[in-house]
């Protein structure tokens, strides 16, 4: 069988190998792609761009594809999935109205309060005069988010009201567009964010394994945020039992709640979530799609074939795999990233080492590289996902970073401290503090949480606040 894979991630990457592992896997074509899927073995780039959807239609009917995945969240906002099924080809990820869950952070409050799923208090504004007075009036720090999608840009964590009324100005100033104008003010709660990927066929929901991320650029959790620096699988902070609790209280009535509004919702259900201090959970966001770089880690350790989870999606028999296979031990994602970024970066640099890190034992997925000339070059900001698979985590930790060191191009950056607030839950390290975080902005103690592309993306708070106790206030509309 045949796959095209929407994206050009280290996502995108990941997907694609995890599918060529399997016997079924004849070959698997990219949209874009990038020179990580250029140079592997069964893959082949299309020089399509993402919102292309007749092209890539007519592509898919010529050649006989048997399956579309798509990986990042625009092109399932602009109805992509909608489109495919219409013409009955079988394509992976939720239609437009469910995408809604990702591309409206007001929409998605609403269903959750709807749902009574726990979630920050939020407030929601058309209109920059009335978003900073209900700053004034809740005082600090507070979270203002972009409504819409906005590259992983969209969130600030605010310490001072003079930093909150700056990221309202960003946003009514059209930064993330003319078209998202809308602002959301969400209350500010601390702890540790976490990943969940759930699989969905729309009638059942299954998680995949946990996973935490780093998202700000600097080590212990420090400076501006980014679509994330790193992740590892399985979180030790999820236990089995919390796992129950997150399934009964947040996955199931999400879908439940989508099942009312008549959304048939097929794909990945990805909840970004705070663990507070008294271990209760709230919901800081919903994403639509497999987050980058926790599906790095996240596939690295799945056994079942990813194709037969797809396709239960598809063809709504989730049921049927009550029981996912994972291969045992840890996996850990260190993200190499362009000198510069998040902010202005330069492109071009040619990367070598990589082979050697591969002989390491590590797998080395590209997101920002093009092959150029038969050279590999870097093309984005975060450029490669060193991930690394062992027996424990501080093994997969100290096996990624050996690989790490083999791999150079002019400006390369990465923390160091992938994994560390991990073993700090596990007692492996007593000197690491456990880590605490939510959103953007810099601050003391760590954090994790969703994915990676355009989304809203947490990063770090400081951890002197105390634990915001969940209440859910309904999402006003206010101009």
């Amino acid at each position: 069988m045949k796959v095209l894979v929407v994206g050009n991630g280290g996502r995108e990457h990941a997907i694609a190998k995890k599918l060529l592992e399997s016997t079924r896997i004849k070959q698997v074509f990219c949209v874009p792609g990038n020179g990580g899927t250029a140079t592997t073995k069964g893959c082949q780039n299309l020089s399509l761009n993402i919102d292309d959807f007749q092209g890539i239609e007519r592509f898919v009917m010529v050649n006989n594809i048997g399956l579309v995945i798509v990986g990042p969240e625009l092109p399932l906002s602009l109805g992509i999935v909608d489109y495919f099924q219409q013409r009955k080809l079988m394509i992976f990820g939720p239609n437009k109205a469910g995408a809604q869950i990702e591309s409206s952070k007001s929409w998605a409050k609403e269903l959750m309060l709807e749902a009574q799923i726990p979630t920050p208090k939020a407030a929601v504004f058309t209109g920059a005069e009335a978003a900073k007075a209900y700053v004034v009036e809740q005082g600090v720090p507070i979270v203002i988010k972009a409504d819409g999608l906005a590259s992983g840009k969209g969130v600030t964590v605010a310490t001072t009201v003079k930093m909150a009324h700056s990221a309202i100005n960003t946003i009514f100033r059209g930064e993330f567009g003319t078209d998202n104008l809308r602002v959301v003010v969400e209350e500010y709660v601390t702890g540790q964010e976490v990943s969940i990927l759930a699989l969905t066929d729309g009638i059942t929901v299954e998680p995949l394994l946990a996973a935490q991320d780093h998202k700000a650029i600097g080590e212990g959790d420090k400076g501006a945020n980014t679509g994330g620096m790193g992740a590892y699988a399985p979180a030790p902070i999820v236990s089995p039992k919390l796992m129950d609790r997150i399934q009964a209280e947040i996955l199931e009535p999400t879908l439940a709640a989508l099942q009312k509004r008549n959304i048939d919702y097929r794909g990945v259900l990805y909840a970004g979530l705070m663990i507070t201090p008294k271990r209760e959970l709230q919901v800081l966001e919903f994403n639509c799609r497999f987050g980058d770089p926790e599906t790095q880690a996240v596939l690295s350790l799945l056994e079942t074939p990813l194709e037969d989870l797809v396709f239960a999606c598809c063809q709504q028999r989730l049921g049927e795999y009550s029981n996912i296979r994972w291969k045992s031990g840890a996996s850990v994602c260190v993200v190499l990233a362009s000198g510069g970024y998040p902010g202005n970066y330069q492109k071009g640099k040619v990367i070598t080492g990589i082979e050697e890190a591969e002989a390491k034992g590590a797998e080395v997925f590209h997101a920002g590289t093009q092959l150029k000339h038969q050279q590999l070059v870097t093309e984005g900001g975060r450029v490669l996902g060193v991930t690394a698979v062992a027996e424990t985590l501080e093994q997969a930790i100290s096996k990624a970073y050996a690989a790490v060191d083999c791999i150079q191009f002019e400006g390369v950056y990465c923390r160091r401290d992938i994994g560390l607030r991990a073993l700090a839950h596990q007692n492996v390290e007593p000197s690491v503090e456990p880590s605490i975080e939510a959103s953007v902005e810099p601050s003391v103690e760590p954090s994790v949480e969703p994915s990676v592309e355009p989304s809203v993306e947490a990063s770090v708070e400081p951890s002197v606040e105390p634990s915001v106790e969940p209440s859910v206030e309904p999402s006003v509309d206010r101009n």
